[in-house]
């Protein structure tokens, strides 16, 4: 099947996961890589009482309120 083809039936709605090799599916950009970043004690202590009363771990209040602040910027 043409690109051409794939994307009108896509884009009518049509059912394409059959002719999608799911195996070597990728989401550009979201590929993670891994940084260190050293705190001081208090601001770790601040991070975990902020997470523990969200209900969400260390590492997911840093990933949000850093992708926050980034959209912020690119407004």
């Amino acid at each position: 099947m043409k690109a051409r083809e794939f994307d009108t039936r896509f884009d009518e709605g049509g059912d394409v996961s059959g002719i999608v090799d799911w195996s070597k599916a990728r989401r550009p950009n979201l590929e993670t890589r891994r940084v260190n970043v050293d705190f001081p004690a208090w601001v770790v202590e601040e991070l975990d009482q902020e997470a523990q009363r969200l209900g969400v771990t260390r590492q997911a209040l840093i990933k949000f309120w850093i992708s926050q602040r980034l959209e912020t910027v690119a407004d």
